[in-house]
């Protein structure tokens, strides 16, 4: 099956560099992507690990490999973006369940119609619009993620309007299937919605971000503040009621504030601070709220990125484990990582 998909994939790098050498067939790119990495955690215990894509303790891991194709022609633009690897089945967990869909590999695919200068529809699978972290390691500068990443949305299928209200603000209002599925028999559709705004210079942003169906409500604020040529500030809150295992509604919520400095192009730092709070133990039993600190460097080597991290996670209860196996309040890890984008 994996070597049908690379010959798909060869074909169609092949057919669309072709169509870009004639301007007549609209512009073509294409974009790959490799991350790899090491973990180190001081406990030896993967289960320490509670967020996305780095459940491995002392081991060598591949984390995803990715081609991107983006094609547009007059109006209408389109987009396939495929991904193998670890990040890929984590982002898409739901398509695993069925072997006779490749959904899996799928991380987008959608097709968008500029329907005039203020309004585009886009029908298809694309990354969800609530929180700051994205799956592509090469566009987060920590690796290991965060639990309001963790515990989603990852993605959309549906259909969408972004409609453009003048100066730097804009909306977007969708329909889609179920959090997280690409296929699905379920009635129930989510409602989608994102409202944005900046200043005239772009030195504030700010996004308000819902989802909400049947059992579910979740309203999301993501603001970004440059302080400076050197420093960067971003915030991350996210709030979700929704069903809990036994029936009731519940919440959980994170707050994640990450500060960046660039002392120059070569080296960058980022300091993530979140706070998540589970007290129901609908995403995270028996933890009530972690306090997570990661520190992360991006050494810039032209296209190859460089990530040593250090990460330290303190839970209200004894929800990690230690070098014996007992319980812990705390877990300490460390990451090197990679990533090449071209």
């Amino acid at each position: 099956m994996l070597k049908k998909v690379l010959t798909v994939i060869g074909a169609m790098a092949l057919l669309t560099a072709t169509q870009a050498q004639d301007s007549t067939k609209g512009t073509t790119t294409l974009t790959y992507s490799v991350d790899a990495y090491y973990k180190y955690d001081l406990a030896g215990k993967a289960s320490n690990n509670k967020t996305s894509f780095t459940n491995t303790a002392n081991s060598f891991e591949l984390g995803m490999a990715s081609i991107r194709v983006d094609h547009s022609f007059g109006k209408v633009a389109a987009t396939a973006d495929l991904g193998f690897g670890k990040r890929a089945a984590e982002f898409s967990y739901n398509d695993l369940a069925n072997p006779q869909l490749t959904l899996a590999a799928v991380k987008q695919a959608y097709i968008s119609y500029q329907a005039s200068s203020k309004v585009k529809f886009t029908i298809g699978k694309w990354a969800t619009h609530v929180g700051w972290e994205l799956l592509d390691a090469y566009s987060n500068r920590n690796y290991s993620m965060s639990y309001g990443f963790t515990n989603g949305p990852f993605f959309h299928t549906g259909l969408k309007a972004d409609i453009a209200l003048g100066g730097k603000s804009a909306l977007m209002i969708g329909v889609a299937n179920p959090t997280d599925y690409s296929t699905t028999s379920d009635i129930h559709q989510v409602a989608i919605a994102q409202f944005s705004t900046g200043t005239s210079d772009d030195k504030i942003k700010a996004y308000l971000n819902f989802q909400g169906a049947k059992d579910l409500f979740q309203t999301d604020l993501v603001l970004n503040f440059v302080l400076g040529s050197k420093w960067g500030l971003n915030y991350d809150g996210t709030y979700q009621n929704t069903v809990a295992p036994l029936g009731k509604m519940s919440t959980w919520s994170s707050n994640a504030l990450y500060l960046n400095y660039d002392p120059s192009s070569k080296i960058g730092w980022t300091l993530r601070e979140e706070l998540f709070s589970d007290k129901d133990g609908i995403k995270f039993a028996g933890a009530e709220s972690v306090m997570a600190t990661t520190l992360s460097a991006n050494i810039h080597l032209s296209n190859l990125t460089l990530i040593p991290e250090l990460r330290l996670d303190n839970a209200k209860n004894e929800v990690f484990s230690d070098k014996d196996g007992k319980g812990a309040k705390s877990a300490t890890s460390f990451i090197l990582a990679a990533t090449y984008k071209f």
